[in-house]
């Protein structure tokens, strides 16, 4: 592991990076949230199944 070449490219990255803008940011957070209530909803799914099944959890 060279240290100073990985420090290097790590600068480099961060001065590449930018704030996002409100618009960026606001539709990360509506496919962030979209994925979560997905996730969410196969849950209940799976835990409405298995309570229906007899012998389930």
């Amino acid at each position: 592991m060279d240290v100073p070449y990985d420090l290097n490219s790590y600068i480099r990255v961060l001065k590449l990076a930018s704030t996002p803008t409100w618009d960026e940011f606001w539709q990360v957070s509506k496919i962030a949230g979209a994925g979560v209530l997905l996730i969410g909803f196969l849950g209940f799914i799976i835990f409405a199944i298995m309570n229906f099944i007899p012998g389930g959890v």
